[in-house]
């Protein structure tokens, strides 16, 4: 289901100020807040699409960048950068504008992509594209889903002067993790389906090589397929490297007196000891529940839990009785 405009969300105009933003998200999410609607998933749901909005539009950047791109600017078809993402696809528009070289969709009769799974597949090569790095960078701009449908913005290229086919696709932070095999169609001079490996570890920028997957020459030999890949954000890890960061709640109780908490990992679920005393932004490390090197030689990275510690909003009589104890007893001991 397509993500509705975050101005239609609050129920606000395009011109909103920040006030009136700041007043229709507290309008909206005291009356959907899950602690209102218990149970109530439908509440849950507009819950975090309220508070994903009000972040967006709530900020002076992202809101700008809102504005001008939609939600292409935050859902990782346009990278890490939208802006230059933007002025990268009109700086191919106006290279290729009038070459022979520029392929566009299979409705127009170039050669285009489809995947039968939603993604792509390919062998791991080197970083970027080399000398070709400031002319080819966003050739797919849809993050390589749904490739050769007849869209205006689906896009291969083949490289000028040569036989090699360039281009750009995004895959989730699990597949870039793990790796995983997937399988492609390319409609390029009769190359029949491709079905490769992805390496596990794989970075963003880095990009793949498949030899002799290109156009066939005058010469007889084909090109090579070059694809850099984008990894799209994870909703609840970040990565650095091959180390992953997670913000996990933890009970205010288990927080002084210590105790076990579970913790989400791209491995599943793991309990861990939580040391008595622990502070909101206390961080933890879970040794090899990172990601694997993508050389191969058996490194995996960490994972960082960052503590926040969770409060609760209402407390039984007994349990507010017990707190005034040790309120007491620490005003007492301090």
């Amino acid at each position: 289901m397509a993500k509705r405009d975050y101005y239609d969300v609050l129920g606000i105009r395009k011109d909103a100020k920040d006030q009136e933003i700041k007043s229709a998200y507290r309008k909206l999410a005291k009356k959907w807040h899950p602690d209102s609607n218990p149970n109530d998933k439908k509440a849950e749901a507009l819950f975090k699409e309220i508070t994903e909005a009000y972040n967006v539009l709530s900020d002076a950047e992202k809101k700008r960048l809102y504005d001008k791109y939609g939600h292409a600017a935050f859902d990782g078809s346009m990278g890490n950068d939208p802006e230059a993402f933007a002025k990268e696809q009109e700086r191919y528009r106006q290279y290729y504008g009038g070459r022979q070289g520029g392929r566009k969709n299979p409705a127009q009769g170039g050669g285009g992509w489809q995947s039968n799974d939603g993604g792509a597949t390919w062998s791991f090569s080197s970083n970027g594209f080399g000398d070709d790095e400031d002319i080819f960078g966003s050739f797919f701009r849809h993050g390589g889903f749904g490739f050769g449908a007849g869209s205006e913005e689906d896009y291969v290229y083949e490289a000028p002067g040569s036989n090699d086919l360039l281009g750009e696709i995004a895959i989730t932070l699990r597949e870039a993790a793990f790796g995983c095999e997937k399988v492609i169609s390319l409609g390029a001079d009769g190359v029949p389906a491709l079905a490769v490996k992805i390496p596990a570890g794989i970075e963003e920028g880095q990009s793949i090589r498949l030899a002799g997957k290109g156009n066939l020459g005058r010469n007889g030999r084909r090109g090579d397929l070059l694809i850099k890949i984008h990894v799209l954000a994870d909703q609840v890890f970040t990565r650095q490297g091959k180390d992953v960061y997670v913000t996990e709640k933890v009970p205010y109780t288990t927080a002084i007196l210590g105790g076990e908490a579970e913790f989400r990992t791209l491995y599943g679920k793991v309990k861990c000891k939580v040391p008595a005393g622990s502070q909101s932004g206390t961080r933890m490390r879970l040794r090899g529940k990172g990601i694997p090197s993508a050389k191969g030689k058996g490194e995996t990275g960490d994972e960082y839990v960052t503590l926040e510690i969770s409060v609760p909003k209402t407390v039984s009589e007994k349990e507010k009785e017990l707190l005034r104890q040790l309120r007491d007893i620490s005003g007492k001991t301090a």
